[in-house]
């Protein structure tokens, strides 16, 4: 069986069955039954008041005092929900929004508005956050998953995700931006969901109805730098960043300071108990250097952990302590993002070379070994970053390892951001698309990949002239690393991420998905992915139950061992005929047969009919074309 959400039969014992978040605030501003409290780290300050410019009582300012450690805080008792304030800066009289702020309705630069998160009326109460293990996952970015790209748009194409059977939604960030559209990743209010895609209890009915669907959701956090517009920690307080310390895109945090990890801290916990995610995603935490005895991202995976929720980093490093329990020395993360997959299957069928892929041969034996092992490189030598890479991680349960053949990153960075599907034969996507479907890790969908979709995923943007000026210059620049790939015609043809047009082509065209090719495309994952979900030796299942093999030179074959019969998946990848020999790993018991379970080249997802179908002669099993065949012993 599936590892479904459970819905609690007693509405007390569910951890979502309280009125009130699980924690209470203690930064930016908090709505109480005496007021409103207002508290900030402004450590380079000697005053603080708050400007509360527009609510019930008008226009007026509290004055905040200062506690030891450079926080001020204060109550207005005439503040309510919905007010717009600024924090005022004493000695230079500027008036910033809060860097805790809950909402930005006016943009980043702009007042910040008081939210009561408790008043939001949940109804999916009885949801109960589910185990991490039997996850797949779905990304999705809130304003190109849809043409209308909204919380309460995305709520309305629930049901077709639960139809699909991934059980699991993450979302890009959140965290607000400046200008009307962003990957997200250029985030400068942490607290504040962006508001182009609607208001706060516009995000919490999504999570609500997601709930309700069975869906669990978790948001993609950042925690290592901020966006190049509209950010202003820094002038409330300049030892936010560290002196010594910087990321690819600016300066980084300095962790060991309390009060900073206090506001990464309280971050997480806001988006778990004011908006009740299910768990976070930690964007590249190979780049969040802290010396603390703690790592930061290990105490958030124990506050998680403490509310049944879970994590998934982002971390290239491949590096096992990141999986590892934290009573074995590990950070505790649930799982990670396995790139390595993604890496060498895409190799394997475009040769693409350059960059981070020369590392990677594509061969069927690597990717046999990344199989095995959840990733390829475990400490050998790797020619692109010229050093060892990686630890050996073969002993670590599959469910954390997160595999995907399509993600933002493999998608969005590329001049002309085609999907897989437009570069590799049709019969080698469902292939790769089957293989994905039914891993013994954990599969992660990215949004329309399950129909084949026609729309690109571009990088965009949305900043000042002054910033966004030089973006699509630099952004062909950082192309240049890749060679003879990305020659200067198609150089030339890279949209302008600055482009407000470049942003629509990304949106999904959703009438895609009844049209013939992409129909079958669609038919193919629903198919695997209930095939998945109603069995369990399919999800994550553990490794001694499973094994991989490379069963001929073009083929893989993985075999789960299951009571009822075991399963045996073949894989073949290349162009033209291929045969595989019935014996060693693909050999049938005593006084057993193969059956044929599924086939991607059947008719039905697109297959040319009986010609192209896998089948069985003799001692032999002979694909005459790429394709992924499943078979059931009986």
């Amino acid at each position: 069986m599936m590892n479904a959400p459970v819905f609690s039969s007693v509405l007390s014992s569910s951890p979502f069955s309280r009125s009130r978040p699980a924690s209470s605030p203690t930064l930016g501003a908090i709505a109480e039954r005496g007021g409103v409290r207002y508290r900030v780290w402004a450590p380079d300050h000697a005053a603080v008041s708050v400007r509360v410019v527009e609510g019930n009582a008008g226009p007026r300012e509290v004055e905040l005092g200062r506690e030891a450690d450079g926080h001020f805080v204060g109550v207005d008792p005439r503040g309510r929900p919905g007010d717009l304030y600024r924090f005022v800066l004493g000695e230079e009289g500027a008036a910033l929004p809060d860097p805790a702020s809950r909402f930005q309705p006016q943009g980043v630069e702009g007042p910040s508005q008081v939210v009561d998160p408790s008043a939001f009326a949940w109804r999916a109460s009885r949801w109960r956050r589910p185990a991490w293990r039997g996850r797949v996952i779905y990304e999705l970015h809130v304003g190109a998953f849809t043409r209308e790209g909204t919380y309460a748009a995305a709520a309305r194409r629930l049901d077709a995700l639960a139809d699909l059977g991934v059980n699991t939604l993450e979302l890009m960030p959140l965290a607000d931006f400046a200008g009307a559209r962003n990957w997200g990743y250029d985030g400068v209010m942490p607290f504040a969901p962006a508001r182009c895609y609607g208001a706060p209890d516009e995000l919490r009915a999504f999570v609500d109805a997601a709930h309700a669907r069975g869906l669990a959701v978790a948001l993609d956090v950042v925690y290592n730098h901020l966006g190049p517009c509209g950010a202003v920690l820094g002038r409330y307080a300049a030892c936010y960043f560290h002196r010594e310390r910087h990321t690819i895109w600016g300066q980084g945090f300095d962790y060991t300071a309390p009060p900073v990890r206090a506001f990464f801290l309280e971050n997480a916990r806001m988006w778990l108990d004011e908006y009740r995610f299910d768990g976070l995603r930690l964007d590249a935490t190979h780049t969040m250097d802290d010396a603390s005895r703690t790592h930061l991202v290990a105490e958030i995976a124990a506050l998680a952990h403490e509310r049944g929720a879970f994590v998934i980093a982002e971390d290239d490093r491949n590096e096992a302590r990141v999986i590892t329990p934290t009573e074995e020395g590990g950070w505790g993360v649930d799982a990670v993002w396995a790139d390595d997959f993604h890496h060498t299957v895409r190799v394997a069928l475009t040769r693409q070379r350059e960059a981070h892929f020369a590392s990677f041969s594509g061969e069927m034996a690597e990717i046999v070994r990344t199989l095995r092992a959840g990733w390829l490189y475990e400490g050998q030598h790797a020619p692109h970053r010229g050093a060892p890479r990686g630890t050996p991680a073969g002993d670590r349960p599959p469910e954390r390892f997160v595999h995907s053949i399509s993600n933002h990153d493999q998608v969005g960075n590329r001049p002309l951001g085609e999907r897989l599907h437009d570069s590799i034969a049709p019969e080698a996507y469902r292939a790769l698309s089957m293989l994905l479907c039914l891993t013994p890790y954990t599969p992660m969908l990215f949004m329309g990949q399950e129909w084949a979709s026609g729309s690109p995923f571009l990088f965009f943007t949305d900043h000042p002239i002054h910033v966004g000026a030089g973006i699509a210059e630099g952004r062909r620049r950082e192309f240049a690393h890749y060679g003879a790939h990305y020659d200067a015609r198609t150089l030339a043809r890279m949209p302008d991420p600055q482009d407000e047009a470049t942003f629509r082509a990304c949106q999904l065209d959703w009438e895609e998905r009844a049209r013939p090719s992409h129909a079958e495309v669609l038919a193919l994952y629903r198919a695997c992915l209930r095939l998945r979900a109603g069995h369990g030796i399919f999800q994550n299942p553990s490794r001694e139950l499973w094994r991989v093999e490379q069963a001929a030179e073009n083929m893989i074959a993985l075999r789960w061992r299951d009571p009822g019969g075991d399963w045996l998946l073949l894989v073949g990848l290349a162009p033209g005929r291929s045969s595989v020999p019935t014996r060693g790993l693909v050999a049938c018991g005593s006084g057993r047969a193969w059956r044929r379970a599924l086939s991607s080249n059947d008719a039905a997802f697109g297959g040319d009919g009986p010609g192209a179908a896998p089948r069985i002669e003799a001692d032999l099993v002979v694909f005459a074309t790429p394709g992924a065949l499943l078979l059931r012993e009986s």
